[in-house]
């Protein structure tokens, strides 16, 4: 090639190639499935083995499945309908589901706690989802005291006077932060006990003699199923929570007292079985309390299970805090930021975001841990499954009572979990 050939050839090019197709192996559901489950010769392997389990399963379990009676009036009648062939006798789910999911609540009065369970739905919604109304906020915080008068009902002005005792705390706060702010924190602590204690009887009685308004009272001996579940896991989880957040930080304080407090409980709690604490709130929690004193068994249970997934929280926190870079600290400090608002604005929202996947996990753990209360004589999914199965119309079943009761929770422990996914993405600020 002469010089002047060479000079004329072009060295970038001036025309883009057209586009072509990928190849079938680099598209679609081929390429997911030669990343995902072809990738190697062992994970091709393992993914045969499993299609071939998975398979077995079915062909063992489809048929049952599919055979299935929903209309029966008992066990045996099941399997006069059935004949001998292989089925499910999900007839006991439409003769017991009222059991399994109110207990002996009166069926009068079914329409409290479903207004409560869609109540809590709407309460939920402001404080999962930023994007709604701020105001809606009111609605939840209002809840707690309306869904304790629609489950147990009687007077109108228990639940009252008790949300007047978080009014009263407020109010010591804002006047006492005008002062100093660490005896606002404790006017905010001392003002409602002071009210609940001294107050709140005396109100009560005089506005229920005067205006008796309310619903018929409900024992707490007629709750059971996941009514029950619901009642103490929610209020666990809700709870547990930030007095979680509270043991964190008082376990990392300067202050000896309060480290101290804070280090014993946390150890003594998650070293004893929730089961232990159950029993305690059961038999011994009254010896405790001054003679005539009546103390609900639900809310005894609510506070030990409150207080055992504090204890657990607090170290998921922890450890949140503890993986937040030294410089964090030392920007709040830059900016002049007090103890209080560098925890609110800088310090705290990192934590929590760390920790999402350790408080999902602790709330998904106390919620199935509600089952445990059947050894204190309150008849929780499991425990009314096995009064069903004691009475001689249904002696004998037993696998559709446990699918049916594994599917409720498996379905708001899936919810809560896909929730957390959706708030990690929601909060992720790195673009890899």
């Amino acid at each position: 090639m002469s010089n002047i050939e060479a000079h004329t050839v072009a060295y970038v090019r001036d025309t883009m190639l057209p586009e072509q197709t990928p190849p079938i192996t680099e598209k679609g559901a081929v390429k997911w499935l030669r990343e995902n489950l072809f990738s190697g010769w062992l994970n091709s392997v393992l993914t045969v083995l499993s299609l071939l389990v998975i398979w077995w399963a079915l062909a063992a379990i489809g048929p049952w499945l599919l055979n299935t009676i929903w209309n029966a009036g008992s066990l045996r009648e099941c399997r006069e309908i059935l004949d001998g062939t292989p089925g499910a006798c999900f007839a006991v789910i439409n003769d017991r589901w009222h059991q399994l999911l109110f207990g002996f609540y009166p069926s009068q009065h079914y329409w409290r706690p479903t207004l409560a369970f869609v109540l809590l739905l709407a309460s939920l919604a402001p404080v999962l989802f930023t994007n709604l109304p701020r105001k809606l906020l009111y609605v939840s915080a209002a809840y707690p005291f309306v869904a304790y008068h629609l489950l147990w009902g009687g007077s109108i002005w228990l639940p009252v006077s008790a949300a007047l005792g978080f009014v009263a705390g407020f109010v010591a706060f804002v006047f006492a932060r005008r002062v100093n702010g660490l005896l606002a924190v404790f006017a905010a602590v001392l003002a409602p006990i002071f009210w609940w204690l001294f107050l709140a009887q005396p109100f009560n009685a005089g506005l229920s003699s005067v205006l008796p308004i309310g619903l018929e009272f409900v024992r707490s001996d007629r709750f059971g199923g996941f009514l029950i579940s619901l009642v103490i896991g929610v209020t666990g989880i809700s709870l547990s929570l930030p007095l979680g957040i509270l043991l964190a930080l008082g376990r990392q304080s300067d202050m000896v007292f309060v480290k101290s407090v804070c280090v014993i409980f946390i150890e003594f709690i998650r070293g004893v079985p929730l089961i232990t604490l159950l029993f305690t709130a059961s038999l011994l929690l009254n010896y405790f309390l001054p003679p005539g004193t009546s103390f609900d068994l639900i809310l005894r249970v609510i506070i030990m299970v409150t207080l055992f997934a504090a204890a657990y929280m607090a170290e998921v926190i922890r450890g949140g805090l503890a993986a937040l870079p030294r410089g964090q600290y030392e920007a709040a400090d830059a900016l002049g930021l007090d103890y209080w608002k560098a925890q609110r604005l800088i310090i705290m929202p990192q934590a929590l975001k760390i920790s999402i996947p350790g408080i999902v996990n602790t709330f998904i753990g106390l919620f199935k841990d509600t089952t445990l209360v059947v050894f204190i004589g309150l008849l929780d999914p499991i425990g009314l499954s096995n009064a069903i199965r004691a009475d001689t119309d249904w002696n004998g079943i037993y696998w559709e009572l446990f699918i049916f009761i594994g599917a409720l929770f498996f379905l708001f422990c899936f919810g809560i979990s896909r929730y957390s996914m959706y708030l990690e993405r929601k909060l992720k600020t790195d673009h890899r």
